[in-house]
């Protein structure tokens, strides 16, 4: 899910319910009170774990890859607000599932990092301008990992990229991207390990804001970085605890937007639910 700031509308795309394991190729928006089902000339297979995120400077939002029922995607697609477009570029990322992807507003580039891939876990950067994809080859970058949590601090003007699935497990470090390369943080306090996990920048209280993930201990914890260190938020009212829901920060109302995901809570379905933060 990616919010479209063209249309002022949260567009999500795809997905898959674990019970009968349907897997989606719908498009639906959210204009800050209720989901409309669009139905586009054109659009993407259906697949699950696909990576978005919302180009300024092309006023499009990129879909790359993703998985479906007979393998992994290597697919670029951008959406104008009405319908989707394939994209041809002479050069792209290999096939990959949960993939982290977000704007760079910085450099004016889609960011890419990691994924799954056909031999596991990947640990490369890649950059999308609008028509084609570059590889990157920084000085130091994080170990490799698919479904890490990344957005960019509009603040501090680097991407935050946090925890994932890496090769010896769940890991739980803090990496920024400045335009060249990855650093590392040590933060005084910071969410357990987990991946999976929401994310979205909240221009509101100028901090990434981070929700739930694969780590039934914690459940549904609510946690903010605000360029240095991580802080915990409590409240009496706040989502199930889930692993891959959707969220995007909606700037038309203020608040970021929530949507579905994988609750811990045992005999339960796949969430359909919609929730604010603000």
């Amino acid at each position: 899910m990616a919010y479209d700031t063209a249309t002022r509308t949260a567009v999500l795309f795809g997905g898959e319910t674990s019970g009968d394991r349907k897997v989606f190729a719908d498009t639906w928006t959210w204009n800050g009170s209720t989901w409309t089902k669009q139905t586009p000339a054109t659009h993407p297979s259906a697949r699950i774990f696909a990576a978005m995120a919302y180009d300024a400077a092309t006023g499009t939002i990129v879909l790359f890859g993703g998985q479906n029922k007979t393998g992994l995607l290597a697919d670029t697609w951008t959406w104008n607000g009405s319908t989707w477009t394939k994209r041809t570029p002479a050069t792209h990322p290999s096939a990959r599932s949960e993939a982290s992807m977000a704007y760079d507003a910085a450099t004016g580039t889609i960011v890419l990092f990691g994924g799954m891939g056909s031999s596991g876990n990947l640990g490369d950067t890649w950059t999308w301008n609008g028509s084609t994809w570059t590889k990157h080859t920084p000085a130091s970058s994080p170990p490799a990992r698919s479904a890490a949590a990344m957005a960019y601090d509009t603040a501090s003007g680097n991407l935050v990229l946090f925890s994932g699935d890496g090769p010896p497990g769940i890991v739980g470090d803090t990496w920024t991207w400045d335009g060249s390369t990855w650093t590392k943080h040590t933060p005084a306090s910071s969410p357990s390990a987990r991946s999976s996990a929401a994310v979205t920048y909240d221009a509101t209280t100028r901090t990434v804001l981070l929700f739930g993930g694969n780590d039934e201990q914690h459940g549904g914890d609510t946690w903010t970085w605000d360029g240095s260190t991580w802080t915990q938020h409590r409240y009496r009212t706040a989502p199930p605890g889930r692993a891959g829901a959707s969220m995007t920060y909606d700037a038309a109302t203020g608040t970021a937007v929530l949507f579905g995901g994988f609750p811990f809570k045992h005999g339960t379905h796949d969430a359909k639910d919609t929730w604010t933060w603000g």
